[in-house]
């Protein structure tokens, strides 16, 4: 099973956004990445990304529990989170 990218990330907003704009994001990569009106061969896999990333955090349970892990991976282990944030900044600029 691969590692899962940070959801705040797959939906391209902050960790303090609120819960409407974690919908908007959603409703925009789903209108975005929908097999059905997006033909290139990753669509159907960035589409499901998105769905896991809003399942995740528009439940406030579940995004407790995941800010909670991923503020202690930050401080387990800071040098491969910012390692992992680098990298995904350098994506994004170069994408």
């Amino acid at each position: 099973m691969t590692e899962m990218r940070d959801p705040y990330e797959v939906l391209g907003i902050s960790p303090v956004a609120s819960l409407d704009d974690i919908k908007a994001a959603y409703r925009k990569a789903a209108r975005l990445y929908h097999p059905d009106r997006n033909p290139s061969a990753d669509a159907s896999a960035r589409f499901r990304e998105a769905q896991t990333a809003y399942e995740l955090l528009g439940d406030d349970a579940k995004r407790r529990e995941y800010d909670a892990l991923r503020r202690r991976n930050l401080i387990d282990d800071p040098l491969q989170e910012a390692t992992s944030l680098w990298n995904a900044y350098i994506e994004k600029v170069i994408t």
